[in-house]
């Protein structure tokens, strides 16, 4: 193999999608490897570079179609020359690709940029226990292959993805990663979008933002569940998904088959614990389900301080099972038990909610503050299932005289104060330019 390459300093800021991203630096003793099946001084695989690089360098990706499962073990940046002809095709393969933190403790700085991964039996990029982490840039389509949608099932789904037999792990997931970002991504055409949990260890402090995740029919659009751990943790109880920011992705269309939330977080185990995250600025229109469902069923789930705010909320579905709403439904909290300690300092604020029979449905144990949202009338504002307080003041409910004015959002339900009411909506209500 004739490569030769040059060691040089690397210094990789991590270019914009509309936020700036904090630059990683990575070793001074860096190389840059290529990769080009038509240059006889490049290797001819993503493989094969991996094979040769070692930690800190940059494999940069020619374009051309690359019949690749891509394993990264080791810290690297893996840049391809542009998502629209740099394309790793994983037909009849796992993954795309697979930041492996799992089998390689202790990884850390990967950076995956400029690629279209399509076609994975399962998901197109999968990371497992890593740390600061990048994945930017990248379009993700028609992964999860494996699915069987009748049989509610996925063949072969490593058995560390303890529950993902119904989605085959959707177009980008995370497990155990930390203090990662993943944005400016094209989510789409998969069984479900992007899928944070927890199985393999705590996905926590992570960045999710200025994504596209769009038609991606048979589940949500982003999801955020505990589930059963695969791993060794304390009490046999969920590592957690916890302190994680969803900021500026547009999640549309998604769930329409197979019945899937615009954005979901989901504590459905004893012990569970989804909490401390920050649902904010997401434009949420269409989904199969609920714009945001919240839904917990077991005791000692821990679901606070959960933050919902200044959201774009429109013409999403009716929740339904157990967490049944008379929908369309904007936001729908479906907590039935007690956490371990509340649940507690859930905010929901500032959101625009239009085109939905209900704006936001509520079913919980504990007093819940609504505040401050543009309820746009047509329909029921706020929906009370429960027989907890909701303090739903200081909303705009679609004309200046609050609720049971011409034109007007309704209450329904007990135990929801409403007083004093805003006479303007309280924030911009008009439809964001990104859609």
């Amino acid at each position: 193999m004739k490569v030769q390459v040059k060691r040089m300093s690397l210094g990789l800021a991590l270019a914009v999608w509309s936020v700036t991203m904090v630059g990683m630096v990575q070793s001074a003793a860096a190389a840059t490897l290529c990769v080009s099946a038509g240059s006889p001084n490049c290797y001819a695989t993503i493989g094969a570079a991996l094979a040769h690089a070692v930690a800190g360098d940059t494999i940069q990706v020619s374009q051309g179609i690359y019949h690749e499962d891509v394993v990264i073990g080791m810290p690297i940046s893996l840049i391809g020359q542009n998502p629209a002809n740099t394309i790793i095709d994983a037909m009849g393969m796992a993954n795309g690709i697979y930041i492996d933190g799992l089998d390689h403790a202790g990884l850390s700085h990967v950076v995956v940029s400029g690629f279209t991964v399509r076609n994975a039996n399962f998901e197109g990029i999968l990371m497992t226990n890593v740390s600061e982490a990048a994945v930017w840039g990248n379009i993700l389509t028609g992964n999860d292959r494996g699915l069987d949608y009748a049989k509610q099932s996925c063949p072969g789904l490593p058995a560390f993805e303890t529950a993902e037999g119904f989605d085959c792990g959707e177009g980008i997931h995370l497990s155990g990663v930390d203090h990662s970002r993943i944005g400016g991504n094209t989510v789409q055409g998969n069984s479900g979008g992007i899928l944070i949990s927890d199985e393999t260890g705590p996905t926590h402090d992570n960045w999710i933002a200025n994504n596209l995740v769009k038609s991606n029919i048979y589940d949500c659009g982003i999801t955020i569940p505990s589930h059963p751990p695969a791993l060794a943790s304390a009490n046999g109880v969920p590592f957690g998904v916890y302190g994680n920011v969803i900021s500026g992705n547009v999640s549309e269309y998604n769930g329409t088959m197979g019945g899937g939330a615009g954005i979901g977080l989901f504590g459905f185990l004893p012990g569970a614990r989804v909490s401390d995250n920050t649902i904010s600025g997401n434009t949420i229109i269409g989904n199969g389900l609920p714009g945001v469902a919240m839904h917990a069923h077991s005791p000692g789930e821990n679901m606070n301080n959960n933050v919902i705010t200044g959201n774009y909320i429109a013409g999403n579905g009716a929740d339904t099972a157990d967490a049944a709403t008379p929908g369309p439904t904007g936001i729908n909290l479906y907590i039935n038990v007690h956490g371990a300690s509340g649940p507690s300092g859930i905010v929901i604020s500032k959101n625009v909610i239009k085109n939905e029979t209900d704006d936001v449905v509520v079913k919980m144990p504990e007093t819940l503050a609504v505040n401050w949202n543009n309820l746009n009338g047509g329909g029921a504002g706020v929906v009370n299932l429960g027989m907890a307080a909701v303090d739903a003041t200081n909303n705009w409910w679609g004309c200046s005289q609050g609720p049971g004015g011409s034109g007007c959002s309704s209450v329904m339900g007990p135990m929801v104060t409403v007083d004093p009411v805003q006479d303007s909506p309280a924030v911009p209500n008009g439809s964001p330019t990104a859609q």
